[in-house]
């Protein structure tokens, strides 16, 4: 929810009740991912989608209908082949949705979480979502050293929650893990065929993690950067522009980028890696096209274990960079996660077109997606693949 957090933080600092959907799991071709939310506080203003459309109104109904009963519950919605009228995901999909009333106060688990993603502190927000009637909605806000909130009687499920839920904070992950009352993790396969006393023996909890943006750090301030910076934003990356050039590198040339630095490239990278401002979620955009940027920036940035690195140039200027950095010592297996020339094969010419490319590249690395038209096959739209190291937010230092 962590796209609508600036509203709920608002309507929980003036003491207005809400209710939040959440999905809290995906199968199948379904809108929108895990952690996706839409909220509806007392005068029945919302905020925020489920599913871009298919369900928002019986999703609505549900907020409204949590405020008054107070109660949270979790639904499920799917496509129907015996009414394709009824309500449910009309792309086939299914998802689950945790519905949950938040009044102010009430909850110090859920009070600290919206907190600290106001202030942008990193939290994951681990809630339960399955089990016990006395357990729904019950929430733990865990930083990186401490946890918000309690679960009364069972301390070591309390315990247990929180050490999962900082496992997944430092990778970054949203997703849900189920554990016995007394803490131990259950597998799935032990979940699965679940009784209705086994489900009052172990309970679900759904955790998002609210981490800062990741960054998008564009080398070399030319027109094609300006282009990369205003789809990075876009993208939801934190992007800055560095270009040892005070001529070029200006915010006026770059109004859409966070922040523009005139230094030269391998030595505002070295600071931003002493400073644990890059970690590896980080792309880095290397524009340049000459080799005395080029060269020492690239050697520090491929032993580094960021989220992607590429960068511009002919296949001429490819092959000859590459030649310089073996002599440069870089290794095989460290010189192939340099994505050079950068970007899809989409015919771009313009800058514009050239960003798209360069956007298109960046999310198919970080999502395992094919880069083949969706019509060319018979696969899943979306790519649920194990986590790489490149998807872990660690700093690097």
């Amino acid at each position: 929810m962590q796209d609508i957090a600036e509203q709920l933080d608002a309507w929980h600092a003036a003491g207005r009740s809400f209710a939040v959907a959440t999905v809290v799991s995906v199968s199948g071709s379904a809108p929108r991912d895990p952690g996706a939310a839409l909220a509806v506080d007392n005068d029945g203003e919302a905020v925020g989608s489920v599913s871009g459309g298919c369900v928002e109104g019986a999703v609505y109904e549900l907020c409204q209908s949590a405020l008054a009963s107070g109660k949270p519950e979790l639904h499920r919605f799917g496509f129907s082949d015996e009414d394709a009228f009824a309500v449910g995901l009309t792309c086939g999909g299914i998802i689950d949705v945790f519905v949950q009333p938040v009044v102010p106060g009430a909850s110090e688990g859920l009070d600290a979480a919206l907190a600290h993603i106001h202030s942008g502190t990193p939290v994951a927000l681990v809630r339960a979502v399955a089990g016990p009637a006395a357990m729904l909605g019950s929430a733990l806000a865990v930083t990186g050293d401490t946890h918000h909130g309690t679960f009364g009687r069972y301390p070591a499920l309390e315990r247990a929650a929180a050490t999962h839920g900082r496992a997944m904070l430092d990778a970054g992950r949203t997703g849900q893990f189920t554990l016995a009352l007394d803490g131990r993790p259950c597998t799935p396969d032990a979940t699965s065929a679940e009784t209705d006393a086994d489900s009052e023996r172990t309970v679900t909890f759904f955790v998002e993690s609210h981490v800062p943006a990741p960054r998008m750090i564009v080398f070399g301030a030319i027109d094609f950067a300006a282009a990369v910076a205003r789809i990075g934003g876009f993208l939801g990356y934190h992007v800055t522009v560095c270009d040892a050039r005070p001529v070029f590198a200006t915010e006026r040339r770059f109004p859409t980028a966070d922040a523009v630095v005139v230094d030269w490239p391998h030595r505002y990278l070295d600071a931003e890696v002493a400073a644990g401002r890059v970690d590896g979620r980080t792309a880095l955009c290397v524009l340049t096209h000459d080799a005395k940027f080029d060269i020492p920036l690239l050697e520090r940035a491929l032993r580094l274990p960021l989220g992607f690195v590429g960068a511009m140039g002919s296949r001429r200027t490819h092959l000859e960079r590459l030649d310089r950095l073996r002599e440069a010592g870089l290794t095989e297996v460290e010189l192939n996660r340099l994505r050079s020339p950068i970007g899809l094969d989409l015919g771009a010419r313009t800058p514009e077109e050239t960003a798209v490319a360069v956007a298109a590249e960046i999310v198919a690395h970080r999502r395992g997606g094919t880069c083949l038209p969706l019509s060319s096959h018979s696969g899943p739209i979306h790519h649920d693949h194990p986590l790489r190291v490149s998807d872990l937010p660690r700093r690097i230092a």
